[in-house]
């Protein structure tokens, strides 16, 4: 059984988090799970960062902390309560008092789910509000079953009506979409005094070069910019910023159009070759290998460092509820806010209110494809790029685990 909450009685050192089981299920970082904190805004908004992945497809992943004007912090997204990101967080409590609220502002993401009762465990005096419809798997269980602290927990009333903390913030629900086992649904939420908004998946921007918390550890980085498993890679800035395009690239689509896999019988003989065949270096496989055009598939990706929605919510998710979606999009669209800060990739970013609307007009099939714009109509993504993601849809749909898309 899936249980999203994992509760926690003290802070989490580094060397906790280790994954001894990685060669079954290959959770990043096997060994310390680090934390940055960045000022965004002087005096009133951190981030908080740490990195996961899988098979050193490494990202970041943020949670953003709001100095409020009536005293105390709120915390959007919990990421893990290590004793280091504790300590980073208790010396904001020192200058400006306790944890008043938690935020888990989604329903399906375990990254953000399995965090917040042991860091709301920190933080006994805080209230732990939760996005509606909360499930696991295979059996729907109360939220204190799953750790949450039962008399602090409250769920976010769908309507926006009157919270604690409404004279600050604002918040839309988008969902819930169904997904077959479960909904998707996300919390955004938006700060006035600072105009800043908060979301988790649906919005994200890609740096050019590694994050610094990403940079931290180069070894993924450096594993993914070799060209052969038997490849001895230097390690420079122009390494390990190609490193990290490629594991966007791996991030976002899974197999893009630039990447072709090996044959197995051809990556266990290059891997009988590889100088490093440890643990570390999976035996020396290395079973892919990227076409000369992967940079111009990035690039294609990035558009500039423009905000965009993610493939995998371009093609599973969010064309599941266009209409919803968009009327979500527009609410939010309503807030004057001046930069985004999203719970993957960069952060923050620079963005308007129309440029966040925009993003969504993938939604907005035209007259000759089905599915719609694939990025944006002004910043179509690369079409091929899509193909092992439209294969899994029709997969999904097939055997009736997710419903299809739908037009407007």
């Amino acid at each position: 059984m899936q249980n999203p909450f994992q509760p926690s009685d003290r802070a989490l050192n580094p060397s906790d988090w280790r994954w001894p089981w990685w060669p079954l299920v290959p959770l990043y970082p096997f060994g310390q799970r680090r934390t940055i904190r960045r000022e965004v805004v002087p005096d009133r908004v951190w981030s908080f960062e740490q990195v996961q992945g899988i098979l050193y497809v490494t990202v970041p992943i943020r949670m953003t902390v709001i100095r409020m004007d009536t005293g105390g912090l709120l915390v959007y997204a919990p990421v893990a309560p290590t004793r280091e990101c504790i300590r980073l967080v208790g010396e904001l409590v020192a200058q400006h008092g306790d944890i008043r609220y938690i935020i888990l502002p989604t329903v399906s993401g375990l990254e953000h789910k399995v965090f917040v009762a042991p860091f709301a465990r920190q933080f006994p005096k805080a209230e732990i509000f939760v996005a509606p419809d909360q499930w696991s798997y295979p059996f729907k269980l109360p939220l204190s079953w799953l750790g949450l602290p039962k008399k602090r927990t409250h769920i976010l009333p769908r309507d926006g009506s009157e919270t604690p903390f409404s004279r600050e913030f604002s918040y839309a629900i988008l969902g819930p979409i169904d997904l077959g086992l479960g909904p998707f649904e996300e919390v955004a939420f938006f700060h006035w005094r600072s105009q800043t908004l908060l979301v988790t998946d649906t919005i994200v921007s890609v740096p050019e070069n590694p994050p610094e918390i990403v940079d931290l550890d180069p070894y993924p980085l450096l594993f993914h910019a070799r060209d052969r498993g038997d490849e001895i890679i230097e390690d420079t800035p122009a390494t390990r910023q190609k490193g990290w395009q490629r594991i966007s690239l791996f991030a976002f689509y899974f197999q893009p159009s630039a990447l072709e896999a090996v044959a197995l019988k051809q990556a266990l003989r290059d891997a009988l070759k590889a100088r490093d065949r440890s643990r570390k270096a999976y035996f020396g496989l290395f079973p892919f290998q990227w076409k000369p055009g992967w940079k111009q598939a990035f690039d294609a990706l990035r558009r500039g460092g423009n905000i965009f929605v993610a493939p995998i919510l371009q093609t599973l998710i969010l064309n599941r509820a266009p209409k919803e979606t968009l009327e979500w999009a527009d609410r939010v669209a309503r807030w004057n806010f001046q930069r985004i800060i999203p719970c993957h990739f960069d952060a923050p970013v620079e963005a308007t209110p129309e440029e966040f609307r925009r993003a969504f007009d993938f939604l907005k099939a035209d007259e000759t494809s089905q599915m719609g714009y694939l990025g944006s109509p002004a910043h179509p993504l690369p079409e091929a790029d899509f193909t092992l993601l439209r294969d899994l849809e029709e997969r999904l749909n097939k055997r009736g685990i997710t419903p299809p898309r739908k037009t407007l």
